[in-house]
């Protein structure tokens, strides 16, 4: 590459200066030139630099991003792990604590299911609270409002078994549907039916809502163990990982 007098006075003149007299508002237009070409040229001659520039800045910022949530989980630790309106499956007395928001017509939450039916089936030490968090439209609020209320109504049990198979239900979730699920199980589907539209539904699934709005969760499925907030579908082994790790903190 060819560079100009000025470049290479300027070039000169930077590496003999010591570092704190280099000033780029004190430049000339002419070496303010001759400095973005020098910087553009170096660029081209070393792309990587700028794929090492970003990476370093993703590890900060992911970096932030673990403490800003660290902190969210602090300040939101009550309603998080301590809220009796939420079903609590695993462990109670587990060492880890992971709490899922949940919508049953999430893709993703139906992949995660069995995920994290594996993770607590392996690991006998981890308690696991569902935070009912429907997003995805008027059939994830109707499932939402079906498990709460099946809950409220028949207890932690049948709500288990509901939410099982509203998880993997591939029809509509109209009443007769509902009905015939609740029948089915042998519940009591006109008391169910009933509840679903009440005010302790309402406030269940607006604690949540506002809750996660607090958390920046904005989809489905989201995971917070102990101190992290994990977003998105995680694998069995990822999610081992990481009980792993938090274990040895």
């Amino acid at each position: 590459m060819i560079r100009t007098p000025a470049a290479l006075a300027l070039v000169t003149a930077l590496a003999a200066a010591p570092v704190q007299a280099f000033d780029l508002t004190a430049m000339s237009p002419e070496e303010r030139a001759a400095f973005q070409l020098e910087v553009r040229a170096y660029l081209m001659e070393n792309p990587q630099v700028i794929m090492d520039a970003v990476a370093v800045l993703e590890q900060r910022q992911a970096e932030a991003q673990v403490a800003s949530d660290a902190e969210l989980v602090k300040v939101n630790a009550e309603a998080l792990f301590e809220d009796a309106a939420s079903w609590v499956g695993g462990n109670p007395d587990g060492d880890i604590t992971m709490v899922e928001f949940v919508d049953y017509r999430c893709g993703y939450c139906r992949k995660a299911h069995d995920e994290v039916a594996a993770l607590l089936k392996s690991d006998g030490n981890i308690k696991l609270i569902v935070k009912e968090f429907p997003i995805l439209g008027e059939a994830s609020t109707v499932s939402s409002r079906f498990a709460i209320a099946t809950r409220l109504v028949a207890g932690d049990k049948a709500y288990k078994t509901v939410s099982d198979v509203l998880i993997t239900l591939k029809s509509g979730v109209e009443e007769p549907v509902l009905k015939a699920i609740a029948d089915k199980l042998g519940l009591d589907s006109e008391a169910i039916l009933a509840k679903m539209d009440g005010d302790e539904v309402n406030k269940i699934i607006g604690e949540n809502h506002q809750l996660g709005a607090r958390l920046n969760i904005s989809g489905t499925p989201t995971f917070v163990m102990q101190d992290q907030v994990l977003r998105g579908y995680m694998p069995l082994a990822n999610m081992q990982e990481i009980v792993a790790t938090l274990r040895e903190k």
